[in-house]
């Protein structure tokens, strides 16, 4: 990659601050057909909704939300830990929404947040995570070369933004 990318934790003002950025790497990614909740097309006022969401979230401590920026500040990437989970459950947290922009992909950015994702699980005190992604596509491969253990697949769970089934397939991942 000709630029760094750098990976950043956002608190609570700085998830504020970004909401519009962070909502034009979900629209993009979705634009691009991403399973990651949200159907097309995807209104701008949905997606800065949904992130003005996560932002709440980050300054109630119930999740850790992360961006790759490039060299000028853009936000290239992102990925959130969640970490508000029941009371039997203190040790484990929901790895969610990793979304990289379309112009940034293929850039070894999807494995930096991947990494940084863990380690502030680690910070915090996790030791098991989970997530989900749609079977047979690119993070699926990604989740496994980073050593995530396949769980199983549900078919049908969740829909591709033109409206389409797809299946999910779950991971989990032991870290010290």
């Amino acid at each position: 990659m000709s630029e760094q990318v750098h990976i950043q934790i956002l608190d609570a003002a700085a998830a504020q601050a970004n909401v519009a950025a962070l909502a034009e790497v979900l629209t993009d990614c979705v634009a691009g057909g991403a399973s990651v909740s949200f159907m097309w097309p995807l209104p701008r006022e949905r997606a800065l909704q949904f992130w003005q969401g996560v932002a709440e979230g980050v300054a109630r401590k119930e999740r850790v939300l992360l961006v790759a920026r490039d060299d000028s500040g853009d936000i290239l990437g992102t990925v959130q830990l969640i970490t508000a989970m029941p009371d039997n459950q203190p040790h484990r947290a929901d790895v969610a929404k990793m979304l990289v922009h379309r112009k940034a992909r293929r850039k070894g950015i999807a494995q930096a947040l991947m990494a940084a994702v863990e380690q502030a699980a680690k910070t915090a005190g996790k030791s098991v995570l989970v997530l989900d992604t749609v079977t047979g596509g690119d993070a699926e491969r990604l989740y496994e070369r980073a050593g995530w253990q396949k769980v199983g697949v549900v078919p049908n769970y969740a829909l591709m933004p033109d409206g389409e089934f797809c299946g999910t397939t779950f991971f989990h991942k032991q870290i010290q």
